[in-house]
């Protein structure tokens, strides 16, 4: 019994022996790799650090002569976007960055210049001429976080009355927002414009017509040679000229007055067509709306706009659910809504959205009353506005939002200011080349007709009178800036459907005629009763 009890006490400890044996080797034989793979790490650090080295001196020699001057604080900003022009991605000196002192603080003013002269020298060794520390402190800036920060690029110009700039871009997509996007994109022939009542409309209206007629595209003309595409009845397809005969194979852009219905329209325009419309504050809209429609029946019996304001109805408690229900509605149909407080802004996005030139928006204001037939409200007046039309204060306080949110991450409010002030220049430039006296003038002094803009309710239209003695391209050209909605709608049908037009112009002549004689009788009761409460 004693004899076997030792023969397995001998065993366990042979096992034992050996398996301590065993572990000793291999970790014997994994220190070894481990020290060999160091070796090999410090032999490929050292040729990277040599390639890198190489590189960076290469990029500094390459770099403009004004990065070579002396730099002041005030100067971040200008190199900064110089080396984001140069180098897309900023190269990584961290490997030959070598430090004497591990202890000391690498964010110190004196390591910071120490590492700076060090790395000079290294570089004229491989340079003619060795560039100075400024232009390194480029890339050594991220490693020296209490240097002052570079602002970011570009720098937002501010703007009174409207939103600050978003501050969630990345630089990335800010020095992309430089690039002139029209030279990467092809223009847009298939638009469909939902021409809004009393917010500049008439306008962006001119614009795709000179447009159109320009470029040979073919619009979606309301059917008899109507002005509107049967409004306020929703949009049908057989409202278009051409539809139901099949006379028209393709259509370019449909942008006249109607109540949008997304199924019928899409069976008029091609798949690829871009969606957009207009939107004005619903305060200065409203006082339009009740000046030039008074002889509606909804504003024939009341003396003043306070007076209708006063039926004002209680807040909706479903307007929360409303609101959101149409705001989503509005985006889903239609990428791009513009608004009329920031016209020219507006006119800088649609260019970039259509990928047109600054020439193919250019304009002169359209339909626009005169400023004697205008009444200021009182801000009472204005809250009671929004009351009466808080659904439309809802949307455009939504849509004011989303409209200066595409300009940040698309443009930059600096480059949209650019545009903008070119832009006016151009107008003043075509008012010069065009216009006999620099701009509006009352419906009465409209000395050409065929140019009077159409005279509706108390508001006072104005048009333009052209300068005298024009060759026959400008002339051309001003004529069709200044030429009213209804007229050039005409002369667009007849271009388009010239044997249907002369039958339509009679029809449409009896029906303006009976429109007239019942507006005037409206507004001599408009102003009789104006007169009466005085």
């Amino acid at each position: 019994m004693f004899a076997s009890l030792n023969t397995m006490v001998q065993q366990c400890v042979r096992v034992a022996c050996c398996s301590r044996l065993r572990f000793m080797w291999f970790a014997l034989v994994v220190l070894t790799v481990l020290c060999g793979a160091l070796q090999m790490l410090g032999v490929v650090r050292q040729a990277r650090s040599s390639k890198v080295l190489k590189l960076v001196s290469e990029q500094l020699v390459r770099m403009p002569a004004e990065m070579y001057r002396p730099v002041k604080h005030k100067d971040w900003e200008n190199l900064w976007s110089v080396s984001a022009a140069i180098v897309e991605e900023p190269l990584d000196l961290q490997p030959f960055i070598q430090r004497k002192d591990e202890s000391e603080n690498p964010h110190s003013e004196e390591g910071r210049d120490q590492v700076l002269e060090d790395t000079r020298k290294k570089l004229s060794s491989s340079t003619k001429a060795a560039p100075p520390i400024e232009a390194i402190k480029l890339w050594l800036d991220q490693y020296f976080p209490n240097q002052p920060q570079r602002p970011a690029f570009p720098k937002r110009t501010p703007e009174i009355h409207k939103p600050p700039p978003s501050d969630d871009k990345t630089d990335k997509q800010t020095v992309k927002s430089l690039v002139d996007d029209t030279a990467m994109c092809h223009p847009k022939n298939h638009i469909v414009f939902l021409k809004t009542h009393k917010t500049a409309s008439s306008t962006i209206l001119n614009i795709l017509y000179r447009y159109g007629e320009s470029h040979n595209l073919t619009f979606a003309l309301p059917l008899n040679m109507q002005s509107q595409l049967f409004y306020p009845a929703f949009f049908a397809a057989h409202f278009v000229e051409g539809v139901r005969t099949r006379s028209v194979e393709e259509f370019h852009i449909l942008c006249n007055h109607m109540r949008f219905s997304s199924q019928e329209v899409r069976k008029v325009m091609p798949k690829d067509t871009f969606y957009f419309s207009i939107l004005r504050n619903p305060v200065s809209m409203m006082e339009s709306l009740f000046v030039y429609y008074k002889a509606i029946p909804a504003f024939r019996t009341v003396k003043s706009l306070e007076e209708f304001l006063i039926q004002a109805p209680e807040n909706d408690t479903e307007l929360d659910k409303r609101s959101a229900e149409v705001i989503a509605a509005v985006e889903r149909d239609f990428p791009l809504i513009l608004i009329s407080e920031y016209f020219d802004e507006s006119l800088v996005l649609l260019k970039h959205a259509l990928c047109w030139s600054l020439d193919d928006v250019s304009s002169f204001r359209l339909n626009s009353r005169s400023e004697r037939s205008r009444r200021p409200l009182s801000a009472e007046i204005a809250e009671w506005v929004k009351e009466w039309n808080s659904l439309d204060w809802r949307l455009y306080q939504h849509f004011n939002a989303t409209f200066w949110k595409r300009i940040d991450s698309t443009l930059g409010r600096a480059k949209l200011q650019q545009e903008v002030e070119l832009l006016s220049a151009k107008r003043r430039k075509l008012e010069k080349m065009c216009l006999q006296e620099g701009g509006a003038v009352d419906p009465a002094q409209v000395q050409d007709s065929s140019l009077k803009p159409f005279q509706y309710g108390a508001a006072v239209i104005q048009g333009y009178n052209l300068r005298l003695g024009l060759s026959n391209a400008t002339r051309q050209l001003c004529h069709r800036l200044i030429t009213p909605e209804l007229q050039y709608t005409s002369a667009l049908y007849t271009k388009q459907f010239p044997h249907l037009a002369d039958v339509r112009a009679v029809a449409a002549n009896k029906f303006a005629a009976s429109r007239s004689t019942a507006m005037h009788r409206a507004v001599k009761h408009y102003f009789d009763l104006t007169y009466q409460y005085k």
